[in-house]
């Protein structure tokens, strides 16, 4: 898609915004591919849903945060606006993978007080991927739901082309049994983000997040057709 203004977050965002109505007002479903996290925002916007989503969010940080060198559109902030904006329920809404060092407590704050359900990475090693997935629907309920995908997520072993790379995340094996325990939810749209392919010369961040995407697009095109998945 073209953009206007690569370097004004604000005006990128309104052309994310306007490109991804444009599909989802004919009923296209919606796999973003980033880019870095602020990019969730606008495609929420552009969704255009009738009421705020559950969110199923993978990633070692929050993106809770309120506003970083002059700017509330960062990639640490776009849930806090989604919240804000009534895009996405926080009661709905599950964190799954959160670890690493960070300047203040100011997002793992945010996500507490507004009633996020926040699984930090020593949670998820407590009660394994099988106890996530259930924890996490138990979280969305019925309604639909949105998943967005952080590389950074997974250990730097497994992803290290990311931008903030943290130490002790997911491996690829537990990522992809992660995302197929939510065969059935119901997602309105989906993204994988913050893959950067120069700061990984051997392709496999990139590699593994096609992989992320292809089982994305399975888990809604079944949701289309549940009977496609027979067999799998």
């Amino acid at each position: 898609m073209p953009f206007k203004e690569v370097y004004e977050p604000e005006v990128a965002h309104r052309d994310i915004e306007h490109f991804i109505s444009t599909f989802s007002a004919v009923g296209t479903q919606i796999i973003a591919i980033g880019g870095d996290h602020s990019i969730t925002l606008p495609v929420l916007r552009g969704l255009k849903c009738s009421e705020p989503l559950g969110l199923i969010h993978v990633d070692a940080h929050t993106d809770t945060w309120d506003e970083f060198m002059g700017s509330r559109y960062t990639h640490g902030a776009p849930f806090r606006r989604a919240v804000e904006e009534g895009l996405v329920n926080p009661k709905r809404t599950v964190q799954i993978g959160i670890r690493g060092a960070q300047n203040s407590t100011e997002g793992w704050d945010y996500s507490s007080e507004t009633g996020m359900r926040v699984l930090f990475m020593h949670e998820v090693e407590q009660i394994g991927i099988e106890g996530v997935i259930e924890e996490a629907r138990r979280v969305v309920g019925e309604g639909p739901v949105y998943l967005s995908f952080d590389i950074d997520s997974l250990d730097p072993a497994y992803a290290p082309g990311t931008g903030t790379p943290e130490a002790g995340g997911l491996t690829s094996r537990e990522a992809l049994k992660l995302l197929r325990g939510f065969r059935g939810v119901p997602l309105a749209g989906a993204d994988v983000v913050e893959v950067a392919p120069p700061f990984d010369p051997t392709g496999s961040t990139s590699a593994l997040a096609a992989t992320v995407a292809y089982e994305l697009i399975c888990l809604m095109a079944e949701a289309l057709d549940p009977n496609s998945g027979e067999g799998a």
